[in-house]
């Protein structure tokens, strides 16, 4: 296997986006699973489009497909003045892969108990370690495939998915990718030998891997960077596209594990529904009581494909779940 970030391409981000999927496919990742409805915008950079584009709005279908597919571009893409003005207004910063390699590799590293089982670094790129991964005592490969991962204000995703460079665009080779499902998919890959099996751990790769984010844009493009890279790996492993059938599984698990949600609250942007409050007091006896109105986010939720359900993220608070970053 070859080299890290030496020899990648640069790459047309936006041809291998949503232009090129059916719309149902675009429903299910523009899905917000906690409200039932569309996520939404939840930042300003997209107002001179209209109403429609306004933060509390949602984004609904017709504003991201045909003349409009262009309007959500990856943060490399975007201009110098809207990076900054990001970076200024919601503390975004988009980390380069060596680094986000150079942190996956330590968790790695505590769950391996030893260094260099994907890779090695070698300044700001790597080299990929071409022999199979060898498991310590009491673990099996399923373990890492089925260990639960979340990425934090995850952005597009660069530390579960590494199609790109988030910095420079470029576009990393799928043998070299170092994301966290890129690495679950590489031991599915060395330790199935039929395309059942194969489909059936990739998907518990996918059921197993986190991510949250607030602003709207990039919970679609960590969606679709999740969904491509799928993709990527399905037609390298069998040489054929998946099945409708296939893509929308995986598409559905994604709009699950890919959620929108302020990170302080653990509540859905602008999902403040109102609430009555009952305060009884002196002048309640008197008067026959009063009615305060208030009003009440809705605490996101997130589902256990282990014991199918789903739960509250905020009640996993205390621990269960292994941090991306």
């Amino acid at each position: 296997m070859g080299k890290g970030s030496r020899g990648m391409e640069a790459i047309d981000i936006a041809e291998q986006s949503i232009a090129d999927m059916s719309i149902d496919l675009i429903k299910v990742l523009l899905k917000d699973k906690t409200t039932g409805k569309y996520i939404l915008w939840a930042t300003d950079n997209y107002k001179d489009y209209g109403d429609a584009y306004f933060p509390s709005q949602e984004i609904k279908p017709e504003l991201v497909i045909g003349r409009n597919t262009n309007i959500i571009q990856p943060r490399v893409s975007k201009s110098q003045v809207e990076q900054i003005k990001r970076t200024r207004d919601k503390a975004e910063v988009f980390t380069p892969s060596w680094i986000c390699n150079i942190q996956n590799n330590s968790i790695d590293e505590a769950w391996f108990c030893r260094l260099g089982v994907f890779n090695q670094v070698e300044g700001t790129t790597w080299v990929v370690n071409p022999e199979k991964a060898v498991f310590p005592n009491g673990k099996k490969w399923q373990d890492y495939v089925d260990a639960r991962r979340l990425e934090i204000s995850c952005g597009e995703a660069p530390y579960l998915v590494s199609r790109y460079d988030n910095v420079t665009g470029m576009q990393i080779p799928l043998q070299s990718r170092i994301g966290i499902l890129d690495r679950k998919i590489r031991i599915v890959n060395e330790n199935t030998d039929n395309e059942i099996d194969w489909f059936k751990w990739v998907t518990r790769a996918f059921e197993s891997t986190y991510g949250f984010e607030y602003q709207g844009d990039n919970v679609l493009l960590a969606r679709e960077n999740l969904l491509l890279t799928f993709n990527d790996y399905y037609i390298n492993r069998t040489g054929n596209k998946p099945t409708l059938m296939q893509t929308k599984k995986i598409a559905n698990i994604i709009s699950w594990n890919i959620w929108q949600m302020d990170g302080i609250s653990m509540t859905a942007p602008f999902s403040e529904v109102p609430s009555i409050n009952q305060q009884m007091d002196f002048l309640d006896k008197l008067f026959g009581g009063t009615q305060t109105l208030l009003m009440e986010a809705v605490h996101c939720r997130i589902f256990d494909w282990r014991a199918n359900t789903s739960l509250e993220f905020k009640s996993l608070k205390n621990g269960g779940y292994e941090h991306g970053r």
